[in-house]
């Protein structure tokens, strides 16, 4: 069954819909570094929204596992349109997450 959370308790990315595989790719690396999180998107083809409630995890070897491809995970940053929450990045991931629960 599916739960409805408050959208201000969202947090992860939005990516650029230029780049279906890379969508894709996000989308699958989430899923995976996030397994006990329900993971919702939005697709609304100008740009994908990837959340799940309270924090996000996405990183570099997932991603890259996904694609096939070595892929810097800072290059992410010009995929994305936007995102929800408050963001820690490092050379190996990136963390969204929420400061506050309500």
């Amino acid at each position: 069954m599916t739960q409805t959370y408050n959208k201000n308790l969202l947090v992860g990315p939005v990516i650029r819909g230029f780049d279906p595989d890379l969508a894709e790719a996000v989308l699958a690396a989430i899923e995976r570094d996030n397994p006990e999180a329900e993971v919702m998107v939005d697709d609304q083809g100008g740009y994908v929204r990837i959340h799940t409630p309270g924090r996000c995890v996405l990183t570099r070897d997932t991603l890259e596992d996904e694609l096939g491809y070595t892929y810097p995970i800072t290059r992410l940053e010009q995929a994305l349109a936007s995102f929800s929450g408050r963001v820690r990045t490092s050379d190996d991931s990136i963390e969204w997450y929420l400061e506050r629960t309500n």
